[in-house]
């Protein structure tokens, strides 16, 4: 258990079975470890919870990812702006995007795969709560591509330059130039 414990300590107490396997660890003992009275939950097709860990209001943002982990996913759109603390809504899907070479890949349910042609970098990446989020700017331009500029892109601008998660030159390098005014706009208008 000790092994399970340290591969979940860096998913804020979640693991794969694929995890496991990898470590070294039977899936058996997943199968004897996960009832209702022992140390792990499965909370999807092949994803575990281990009950020491307290909850989180992100456990199914977490779950979601992990369930695409292994093809690369990387947690995008809304649910990005969920775990960077970005938003006060809370998407009704988990947003993943992978390698467009992944599609037709199962999707487990309440997960919204996007897929993309340029692979998401180090630089449009970063770790939340031990799982790979998109960047500030990537997750902003993403947005605008896939619903268009709203309310919600504002207030998620304002808040990551106060909060010194990004800055209005790198915003201005990556949002497409048909939204540049209105990046402006959002940079500039008073918060109300």
């Amino acid at each position: 258990m000790d092994r399970l414990y340290e591969i979940a300590e860096a998913q804020a107490g979640f693991l794969t079975a694929h995890q496991a396997v990898d470590a070294g660890i039977p899936r058996s003992t997943l199968s004897y470890h996960a009832t209702e009275s022992d140390a792990l939950e499965r909370v999807a097709h092949g994803v575990y919870r281990m009950r020491r860990f307290p909850t989180s209001p992100h456990d199914h943002v977490i779950a979601g990812w992990l369930a695409l982990a292994r093809a690369d996913g990387v947690v995008s759109h809304e649910s990005a702006l969920e775990l960077l603390d970005l938003t006060d809504l809370i998407a009704e899907e988990v947003h993943v995007t992978l390698p467009r070479a992944k599609r037709g890949l199962r999707t487990p349910p309440g997960v919204r795969n996007h897929f993309t042609a340029r692979p998401i970098d180090s630089q449009h990446r970063r770790l939340v709560l031990g799982i790979p989020v998109t960047s500030v700017e990537r997750t902003v331009t993403d947005m605008v591509r896939s619903s268009g500029w709203t309310e919600q892109t504002d207030i998620a601008i304002r808040q990551a330059v106060q909060r010194g998660l990004t800055t209005p030159q790198r915003l201005q390098a990556e949002i497409p130039a048909k939204w540049r005014a209105r990046l402006d706009t959002a940079l500039t208008r008073d918060v109300v």
